[in-house]
């Protein structure tokens, strides 16, 4: 990931690490590297959404066993230092500049720990469609409901899951939701 680091210009490597920061402290529910792969892309850096993503959890993983071992802001450098030699300039003054400002907020407990262990709604966008035809069918008029889900995973990457449903798929899908709509309203 530490070559993959070096492409990226120092101002995005610092408001992933913001990002970061504020997944682990529960503010955001993930980071949204496909925007910010979009981002970075349109400046003219070749990089994937892949090895962003890589990156990603690699800073994480860093930050979080820091929060995890309380270490100070110079513990955390020599620690960088000691074990990534191959890191760029850029990126560790970055990470000592987010880590000095924004580390010590990072909570770290065992229940956090554990819910982190399953996904986290973002958002939800639905559309309505007919299918008019097909090839092998000229008059379908088949109307459908696509759903796309915003998921931020364990690890905190945002991503869609899209589905289609069919009007009777939809209907038992939305009685479901009343369904647990009215088990939180007793909660």
């Amino acid at each position: 990931a530490a070559d993959k680091i070096n492409l990226i210009p120092q101002d995005f490597f610092a408001e992933l690490c913001e990002q970061i920061i504020q997944h682990l402290n529960r503010k955001i529910p993930g980071v949204n590297t496909a925007e910010l792969c979009q981002r970075i892309q349109t400046s003219g850096i070749e990089i994937t959404v892949g090895d962003l993503a890589k990156i990603a959890n690699v800073v994480s993983f860093l930050f979080s066993t820091a929060a995890r071992n309380n270490l100070s802001t110079e513990e955390l450098v020599t620690t960088l230092g000691n074990a990534v030699s191959t890191l760029p300039k850029h990126a560790v003054q970055v990470i000592r500049h987010v880590w000095n400002e924004q580390g010590k907020s990072i909570s770290v407990s065992e229940d956090a720990t554990n819910m982190a262990t399953v996904g986290q709604f973002v958002d939800i966008k639905w559309k309505l469609g007919v299918a008019m035809s097909s090839d092998t069918c000229r008059s379908l008029k088949y109307p459908y409901v696509t759903v796309t889900l915003k998921v931020a995973d364990p690890s905190g990457q945002i991503t869609d899951k899209s589905f289609e449903m069919t009007i009777p798929q939809f209907k038992n899908f939305f009685r479901q939701f009343k369904e647990m709509a009215a088990v939180l309203e007793t909660v």
